[in-house]
């Protein structure tokens, strides 16, 4: 495990860190460096956790998880945060299970052009997330029209809007923290159905 603030590791933990390190481990039972790093103060790791997963793997949600996944990637492009990416553009290979695709895909999300592998509602809700990223003081009522004329539903907006702004917020984390992908199983949370 690598930070630039102490991690605390398994074997140390007890109490409420303790529960919160069981509530947070992945389907391989460890637990990943993003949530290790809330470990001084565990009680960020609980609203952490709540909001990863409420925005990313949420069946209630109705975009595809794949496309869930490349809106946390290019989010985590544009920002340099490459622990998010490591982990994230992962998922997008295993949920895509097309490994032409998602390299024309990641290819055209790294240079910045997404209208290289996107098109129609796809692009468009992209090309939000990018400037919300990039630009959240310049965001308009008309970049909702936008939205809708791409075809876009409101609750499709919601969902991408709450996955970019989640990835935001963990990859200032990440960058902030100097937290490393050393010790994790990188890109696993859920199969494809």
């Amino acid at each position: 495990m690598s930070a630039w603030i102490e991690m605390i590791a398994d074997e140390k933990a007890d109490g409420f860190l303790k529960e919160m390190y069981d509530k947070v481990r992945t389907p391989h039972g460890t637990v990943d460096n993003v949530m290790r790093a809330h470990s001084l103060r565990p009680q960020t790791m609980d609203g952490h956790v709540t909001l990863y997963r409420s925005v990313l793997h949420n069946d209630a949600n109705t975009l595809a998880f794949w496309f869930l996944e490349v809106v946390a990637s290019y989010t985590s492009i544009l920002n340099e945060c490459e622990y998010s990416l490591s982990h994230h553009f992962m998922n997008v290979r295993r949920l895509m299970k097309d490994e032409r695709r998602s390299d024309i895909i990641f290819a055209a999300l790294k240079a910045r052009r997404p209208g290289d592998a996107f098109e129609g509602k796809d692009l468009a809700l992209l090309r939000y997330a990018e400037k919300l990223t990039l630009r959240p003081g310049n965001m308009v009522a008309s970049d909702m029209d936008l939205l809708r004329q791409a075809g876009c539903e409101d609750g499709e907006v919601l969902e991408v809007n709450q996955v970019c702004a989640y990835f935001n917020y963990s990859n200032r984390l990440l960058n902030g923290l100097g937290v490393t992908t050393q010790g994790d199983t990188i890109g696993f949370y859920k199969e494809a159905d």
